[in-house]
Order: C-alpha cells, then sequence, then structure tokens
C-alpha cells in the first residue's frame, strides 16, 4: 500500500499524517474483499464520499481551518461501508468499519 500512498500525494487536498486501519479492515484487505486505496485517494483529494449536505459543509470548513477532523463514509458493497477519519490535527489517518468506532 506504501507505492499507492506515494501516487495519492501528489493529489491530496491535505495530509494524511500517519495512516492505520483497523483489525477489521485489515482482515478484509488480507481477504482480498477490499482495496482501500481508491477510497483513501477520494478522503484525500476532499471526495467525501456517502454524506449529507451539512457533513459536506462540516468537512469543507475543516479542511479550510483545520481546527477539526475530516470524515468520509463509502458504501463499498451492499453489506460494506469504509469510514475514513483524520484527525483534527492531520496526525492520523484511520480506516475503520463503522461498527469499530
Amino acid at each position: 500500500m506504501a507505492l499507492a500512498v506515494l501516487n495519492l500525494a501528489s493529489q491530496a487536498r491535505f495530509a494524511p499524517g500517519h495512516l492505520v486501519m483497523t483489525r477489521g479492515i485489515d482482515a478484509l484487505v488480507q481477504q482480498g474483499r477490499l482495496n482501500p486505496a481508491p477510497y483513501l485517494s477520494r478522503h484525500l483529494s476532499g471526495d467525501w464520499g456517502d454524506l449529507d449536505d451539512s457533513d459536506r459543509r462540516q468537512n469543507d470548513a475543516a479542511l479550510r481551518s483545520g481546527e477539526d477532523r475530516l470524515f468520509s463514509s463509502y458504501q463499498v458493497a451492499p453489506d460494506l461501508k469504509l469510514w475514513i477519519i483524520t484527525e483534527w490535527d492531520r496526525s492520523v489517518t484511520t480506516l475503520l468499519l463503522p461498527s469499530e468506532y
């Protein structure tokens, strides 16, 4: 995944900090059921996925101010949703399942 992250950096609107994933996401990646790279790319480019307008505006404001976390939600498959959260200080970006929040 390191090479994919390097390719994503040129299109990113913000620095992700350390990239981490939960056990649930890691298991799906190991099973070949999830490739998180395109969703991480969308998150870093400011495509917040399946959020309502209010949440999108909140993310856009947080991106401008640098004072709040950034949250994205992607419906990967009918039974699989991926959340990506970048902390307010942009030190860590976490890929997780909603059930792991």
